[in-house]
C-alpha cells in the first residue's frame, strides 16, 4: 500500500516540480543528508571534489541506494519513489543493476525501469539495494529527489549528475581550486635589494615640470586603517573642500591597492628563461587586471626560503597572464628554470600622483568647471555649418552647432545612449573646428587606449582630409609598441620602439592631439600651459572618475577653453577597487555629477546639454528593454525590424523577436589557484550556438561576439573555439566590448549557484548587481541577442528578471527541463 498523503512536499524542493536545486547551497542539503534513525539510507552519486559526478550525454550512469535496517525489529518499507526529477523523467529506479553502455541489446531490452518500489518488509540487519540510474539526453545538471517511506518516517535523498558532452568534458578541471595561502607573508619588507635593469626611461633629461611625490599623510593612513571615516567625506562637496575630499578618496583607493598587491605575493614559484634577456613569471588573474601591473613596475624576488638579499626585477613586457622581467646580471646568471622563488609585488604610484595633483590644481580653475550652478547663466548662439558627414541627424547637428558657438569654460555635455553616434558627433565637431577655425587647437582624451585609437581611426577615415603633420597620438611609454595598429604608428612619437612625448616646439605645432586621460598629464610636464588648447573633448566621460577627468582639465584648461564631455552615465562607470571609496564618491564620474546635481544639465537645457536619441545599432526588440529601463523610453530605433532569414537555423521560437534566452543549469567552478570562475556546460552551449550559426557560411565569425563576466570563462570559450578553428571570433568582458557592436552577441552569464551571488556583489564582479554592466552587455547586438544562463539565478536580479520575462512574454525562451515558472 502507498503510504503518503495528498499534501506531499519535499524538504529539498518545496514544490512537487523541483525546478531548481542548488547543489552548492549548503543549507538545503544538510537537512536531509543525515538522518539518525534505525534505518540507514545511503546517498547515491556522491560528489567528487565538492562537485557533482560528471557523466557523458547518451550514456547510462547508475548508483545504488542501500537501505539498511539496523534495529532489532522488522520494519515496513512502504515505498521508495522518485518524488521528482529535473529534467523530467530523466531518472529511473530498478531492483537490478541497469545494463552498462556496452551491454548487448537483449540485456538492455530486458531492463525494467520503475518510478517507485512498493511494500517490502526489512528484517533486522537486512539491507535492500535499489538502483537509481540516469541517461542524460542533453548537457547540464540532472537532479532527482528520492523519497523513502519507511515505518513512521520519510527519508529524502537528492541525486545530482552533471551531463557533459565532448566539448565541456575537454574543459573540465584536473586541478582543484585552492586559495593561495598568505599566512607567513611580509617575510621581506626589505628596503635593500639588488637593483634590476630598468626599461628605457621616457625622459632621461627629466620633465620641465616635475610631478610631486604626494606621500600619503600618516594621520589619514592611520584613520583609514582603523576603519574610521574621515570627516570631510560627510561634508557636502564645495570649492573649499574639493581637493581634500577627493584626495581622501584617492588615499582610500591607494591603501586598498597596497593591500591588494600584498595579497598577490607568491611563494615557491618558477620563472622561465625567455631569450637571453628576460625571465617570465606567470601571474594568475593578471589578465583580469588584478593585480594591475604595467611596463616599468617592478617586483622583488629571492630564492624560496632563503634569507639572502633579494633582487629587484623590472617589468619590460606584460602579456595575457605573464610578465617579462629583467634583474641584475648575477640573478639571470644563477637562474635555472627549476629554481623556486618567493615574489613580492609593488605597484606604480604614477597615476595616483597625477590624480592627487589634478584635484589640487582643479581648485584653481574655479567654479565654472567644478560647480556650474555658481557661474552666471549662459546662452549659446548656435553656429550654422555645412555638415562634412551627410549622415548626421538633427540632434547631432544641434550638438555640433552648439559646440561651435560655445565661448569659455562651463562644460557642454553630449549625452549619448548606446548606438546613438557620440563619437561620430565629436568627430564632426572636431573636423568643423579644424576646417574653419585657424586658431583652434584641440585635445581629445578618452578613457582607454582602444577608445583613443577609435577616435583617431574615425578622424582619419572621414571625407575631410587632415594633414598628417597636424594630428598627434600621444601614448604612454608603458604601452607596448606592438599594441598599436601599424597604420597609426606614423602619428605617434617613439625612440627604440618606446613611446615618448615629443619636445615642446613640436607639440605646439599639432592642431589635434589624442590621448588617454592619464597620459595627457605629460603635456603639462613638457611645458604646455593652460589655454594653449582652445577645445578639450573628454570622450567616454562616464567611464572615468572625477580626479581622472581633472587630469587634462586642471592642467590645460584656460579661461576661454571650450570643454566638451561626451558619454553616458548609464553605461560602465569608473573602475574603483576600494568599495568604500566607490560608495563615497570616487565611483561617480564627473559627467554623472554634472547631469545629476545641476539643474541646467538635469533639465536638458540646450545651452548646456544635447541628448542623442536615435539608435542606429539595434533591432527595435533588442532596444526596447534598455530604452524603458534606463532612458525613459525615449530612444528611437532607426534600424529596420526585419530579422534576417540567416538566423532561421537557430530556431527562434518567435521569428520577429531576435532576443533568445537559452536556459541551462551547469556548474560554476574554479581551478588551480586562479580565483576566476568558469562554467564548462555553458561553454559547450555557446560553442554549439556559434557552430549552428556559422555552419552554412551566411554568418561569419567576425559578425559574432561573446560577452562573459569572468576571465576564466573567456579563456575556456577561446580554447573550445580553437578546437573548431575559429580564432577570429571576439570573446571578452563587458569592459572590452564597451563602444563596440556585432551583428550577433551571445552572453554567457556563468553563474549557476545562488551562493556566489554575494561574492560577486562584494567584489563587483559578474553581471548581477551592476545595472550598467547589464546595460552595456545587452546593447552591443545589432541583429540577434542570445543569453545563455541559469534563469533561476539571474532572476534574483531585477534587471535580468525583466529581461527573462521580456523573453518569456514573447515566447522566446528555451529551457531543457521544461517551462520556467516565473512567480510574480
Amino acid at each position: 500500500m502507498g503510504h503518503h498523503s495528498d499534501d506531499e512536499y519535499s524538504v529539498a524542493g518545496d514544490k512537487p516540480e523541483v525546478e531548481f536545486m542548488d547543489f552548492q547551497n549548503d543549507n538545503t542539503l544538510q537537512d536531509y543528508q543525515s538522518d539518525d534513525g534505525p534505518v540507514v539510507v545511503t546517498a547515491p552519486f556522491p560528489f567528487v571534489n565538492g562537485k557533482p559526478k560528471s557523466v557523458l550525454v547518451g550514456e547510462t550512469s547508475a548508483d545504488a541506494i542501500c537501505i539498511e535496517n539496523t534495529s532489532c525489529e522488522p520494519v515496513d518499507l512502504w515505498s521508495v519513489r522518485i518524488f521528482s526529477s529535473n529534467p523530467e523523467d530523466s531518472y529511473v529506479l530498478s531492483m537490478m543493476r541497469p545494463p552498462l553502455n556496452d551491454s548487448d541489446e537483449a540485456a538492455k531490452k530486458a531492463f525494467l525501469g520503475l518510478t517507485s518500489v512498493e511494500d517490502r518488509t526489512l528484517q533486522p540487519g537486512q539491507t535492500l539495494t535499489i538502483w537509481l540510474s540516469c541517461m542524460p539526453k542533453d548537457i547540464g545538471l540532472h537532479t532527482s529527489i528520492v523519497h523513502v517511506d519507511i515505518g513512521d518516517e520519510k527519508i529524502e535523498r537528492v541525486a545530482f549528475l552533471l551531463a557533459d558532452d565532448n566539448v565541456s568534458m575537454a574543459l573540465s578541471s584536473d586541478k582543484p581550486y585552492s586559495r593561495r595561502q598568505g599566512s607567513q607573508r611580509k617575510q621581506f619588507e626589505c628596503n635593500t635589494f639588488v637593483p634590476g635593469s630598468r626599461p628605457i626611461r621616457q625622459h632621461t633629461q627629466g620633465f620641465k615640470y616635475k610631478l610631486p611625490q604626494y606621500a600619503i599623510p600618516v594621520e589619514i593612513r592611520e584613520l583609514i586603517e582603523c576603519k574610521q571615516r574621515p570627516d570631510v567625506l560627510s561634508e557636502e562637496l564645495s570649492m573649499i573642500n574639493y581637493a581634500k575630499f577627493f584626495s581622501t578618496l584617492l588615499v582610500m583607493e591607494e591603501l586598498n591597492l597596497e593591500e591588494e598587491m600584498r595579497s598577490y605575493d607568491m611563494e615557491h614559484v618558477s620563472m622561465r628563461r625567455r631569450g637571453n634577456d628576460y625571465l617570465s613569471l606567470e601571474v594568475p588573474g593578471l589578465a583580469e587586471k588584478r593585480p594591475s601591473l604595467v611596463h616599468g613596475d617592478y617586483i622583488i624576488a629571492r630564492h624560496a626560503g632563503s634569507d639572502a638579499r633579494p633582487y629587484q626585477g623590472y617589468i619590460h613586457k606584460v602579456e595575457a597572464d605573464e610578465i617579462f622581467l629583467r634583474f641584475d646580471e648575477q640573478f639571470h646568471h644563477a637562474h635555472h628554470d627549476r629554481n623556486k622563488y618567493d615574489v613580492s609585488f609593488t605597484y606604480n604610484r604614477l597615476n595616483m600622483r597625477r590624480q592627487y595633483r589634478s584635484v589640487h590644481d582643479a581648485e584653481l580653475i574655479g567654479p565654472d568647471i567644478l560647480f556650474p550652478s555658481l557661474s552666471r547663466y549662459r546662452s549659446v548662439k548656435k553656429v550654422p555649418f555645412k555638415p562634412l558627414n551627410p549622415n548626421i541627424n538633427t540632434e547631432q547637428a544641434d550638438a555640433v552647432g552648439m559646440i561651435l558657438g560655445c565661448r569659455g569654460v562651463t562644460p557642454y555635455v553630449i549625452y549619448g545612449p548606446p548606438g546613438t553616434g557620440k563619437t561620430m558627433t565629436l568627430v564632426e565637431a572636431i573636423l568643423q573646428l579644424y576646417k574653419s577655425n585657424r586658431r583652434a587647437n584641440v585635445l581629445i582624451c578618452a578613457a582607454s587606449n582602444s577608445a583613443a585609437d577609435h577616435v583617431l581611426e574615425k578622424l582619419l577615415s572621414s571625407s575631410y582630409p587632415i594633414r598628417p603633420s597636424d594630428i598627434f597620438r600621444l601614448n604612454a611609454p608603458s604601452r607596448q609598441y606592438e599594441d598599436v595598429n601599424p597604420d597609426f604608428i606614423r602619428f605617434c612619437f617613439f625612440e627604440d620602439m618606446v613611446f615618448k612625448c615629443p619636445p615642446m616646439r613640436a607639440l605646439m605645432r599639432y592642431k589635434i592631439v589624442i590621448s588617454t586621460y592619464m597620459s595627457s598629464s605629460t603635456l603639462q610636464a613638457e611645458g604646455i600651459r593652460p589655454g594653449h588648447f582652445t577645445h578639450i573633448f573628454l570622450d567616454e566621460a562616464g567611464q572615468s572618475s572625477e580626479p581622472e577627468a581633472m587630469v587634462p582639465l586642471a592642467a590645460l584648461c584656460g579661461r576661454d577653453t571650450v570643454v566638451v564631455l561626451a558619454g553616458d552615465p548609464m553605461q560602465l562607470g569608473p573602475v574603483v577597487f576600494c568599495k568604500q571609496a566607490d560608495q563615497d564618491g570616487l565611483g561617480k564620474s564627473y559627467l554623472q555629477r554634472l547631469l545629476g546635481e545641476f539643474e541646467q544639465y538635469h533639465s536638458g537645457d540646450p545651452n548646456y546639454v544635447t541628448k542623442l536619441l536615435r539608435n542606429y545599432r539595434c533591432h527595435p526588440a533588442i532596444l526596447e528593454l534598455p530604452s524603458q529601463l534606463f532612458y525613459e523610453g525615449e530612444l528611437i530605433p532607426c534600424k529596420g525590424d526585419e530579422v534576417p532569414s540567416v538566423y532561421d537555423c537557430i530556431g527562434l521560437p518567435n521569428k520577429s523577436f531576435p532576443v533568445l534566452f537559452v536556459g541551462i543549469q551547469g556548474c560554476d567552478e574554479r581551478e588551480g589557484n586562479n580565483p576566476s570562475w568558469f562554467n564548462r556546460i555553458e561553454v559547450s552551449k555557446v560553442v554549439n550556438i556559434i557552430r549552428t550559426l556559422t555552419r552554412n557560411g551566411d554568418v561569419s565569425e567576425a559578425d559574432i561576439g561573446v560577452i562573459t563576466p569572468y576571465r576564466q570563462q573567456v579563456n575556456k570559450i577561446k580554447k573550445a573555439l580553437e578546437t573548431f578553428e575559429m580564432p577570429d571570433l571576439r570573446v571578452g568582458s563587458v569592459e572590452q566590448f564597451q563602444g563596440q557592436e556585432r551583428e550577433v552577441i551571445i552572453i554567457s552569464t556563468v553563474r549557476s549557484t545562488v551562493k556566489h551571488n554575494e561574492f560577486d556583489r562584494f567584489f563587483n564582479l559578474g553581471f548581477l548587481s551592476n545595472y550598467r554592466r547589464f546595460n552595456v552587455a545587452i546593447t552591443r547586438a545589432k541583429s540577434l541577442l542570445i543569453i545563455v544562463g541559469n534563469p533561476h539565478i539571474i532572476t534574483k536580479d531585477r534587471h535580468w528578471d525583466k529581461l527573462l520575462r521580456y523573453c518569456a512574454d514573447n515566447g522566446s525562451f528555451s529551457f531543457p527541463s521544461g517551462p520556467l515558472l516565473l512567480v510574480e
